[in-house]
């Protein structure tokens, strides 16, 4: 077995469901940054660093599908945090459908014989 190759397969995926991940997460809850990266390695496995998922943040929200604003809390340090817009909202319903379609023509095609 090529454990590169599976290696690279694996981060491709990873890297193409990075967006849809943080979007997920955000429709339940608005998070900040060190929140996102916790939840992503809880929820979906995935270990990711802060200087992967911050630029992906920024871009989100260069693109108007995430908003920031910075909410201090009774204790601590302000954190930023980050919510879908309402475009956000929108593109994630579209990106559900396209993944919920992947799934079944994946299924598909794995029961294939």
């Amino acid at each position: 077995m090529d454990t590169y190759f599976i290696s690279r397969w694996k981060s491709q995926i990873k890297k193409g469901l990075l967006e849809y991940i943080i979007m997920l997460i955000l429709k339940t809850k608005p998070c900040y940054g060190y929140e996102l990266i916790a939840d992503i390695n809880r929820l979906a496995g995935m270990e990711i660093a802060e200087g992967t998922i911050y630029p992906l943040l920024n871009r989100l929200k260069k693109e108007n599908l995430l908003k920031s604003e910075w909410i201090e809390k009774e204790v601590g340090i302000p954190r930023k945090y980050y919510q879908l817009t309402p475009e956000g909202i929108e593109q994630l319903k579209v990106m559900q459908n396209y993944m919920e379609s992947l799934n079944e023509s994946i299924t598909q095609l794995m029961n294939i014989k």
